[in-house]
């Protein structure tokens, strides 16, 4: 598959990684959450699985992550949901399109499906819902634009990451739009997006839709774990985008 280089609307080189599979005119997608990038261990390991089922893979560093240029200060969910636009528009029309967003890359996966007819499948993968408590929960005592997510001084937290976390508040308006075959997993042990924030949007979403659960797993699950995510994700694209 001869994908091209992928820029946003402002000229952004992303940084992505193709894993080819030998379904034909599909293409999975997958997006890391915040400070993440295409290369954390949860999204190889699903990619490599996915890929050697035969599904074409491309992991995403968003603007601002990894290796993609960018400011990482202004890499919130909207700004990130506008690039998963331009890489959906970059893609060729023939492509069915599943796209799998970990953490807050869930939380970008929810926007578009709402209103992108391109994405076929949704999964979520510890998907954020309420951003607002996200925030609170994780970084309510540090300074915008002084202070650093998880004290990581390659990610700091700015006044526009606040602004969009509080001003989105929750994504439940969004869940209820997506029309799409949407399957959602969680670790029961996560402490950094609440298991709740995926059992309310399994509640509020729509038919299709599909809640693992995944016993004693944290937010970015394990080793031991990813055949678990691996095959569930592998036999809901089975279902409804082969």
């Amino acid at each position: 598959m001869d994908l091209p280089e992928f820029r946003n609307r402002v000229g952004e080189k992303l940084d992505t990684a193709f894993h080819p599979g030998n379904r034909e005119d599909v293409l999975v997608l997958l997006g890391h959450g915040v400070t993440g990038n295409k290369d954390r261990p949860l999204l190889v390991a699903v990619a490599e699985g996915l890929a050697a089922r035969g599904w074409p893979c491309l992991r995403i560093s968003w603007p601002g992550n990894g290796n993609s240029e960018g400011d990482f200060r202004h890499a919130t969910i909207t700004k990130e949901s506008r690039d998963l636009r331009d890489i959906l528009e970059a893609l060729p029309s023939r492509l069915k399109i599943a796209y799998i967003g970990h953490s807050m890359g869930g939380a970008v996966g929810v926007t578009v499906a709402a209103e992108d007819p391109r994405i076929r499948v949704l999964v979520s993968l510890a998907g954020m819902v309420r951003t607002e408590a996200f925030y609170e929960r994780e970084f309510d005592g540090v300074i915008p634009d002084k202070g650093f997510m998880w004290d990581n001084p390659e990610c700091p937290l700015s006044q526009k990451h606040v602004d969009d976390f509080c001003a989105i508040g929750d994504l439940f308006d969004e869940v209820g739009q997506v029309s799409v075959p949407w399957l959602l997993i969680h670790g029961s042990a996560d402490d950094v997006v609440l298991p709740e924030d995926s059992k309310d949007a399994y509640d509020t979403a729509e038919e299709p839709k599909r809640l693992v659960e995944i016993k004693g797993a944290g937010h970015s699950f394990d080793e031991p774990t990813y055949p678990q995510v691996v095959s569930s994700v592998a036999d809901w694209l089975d279902e409804y985008l082969g």
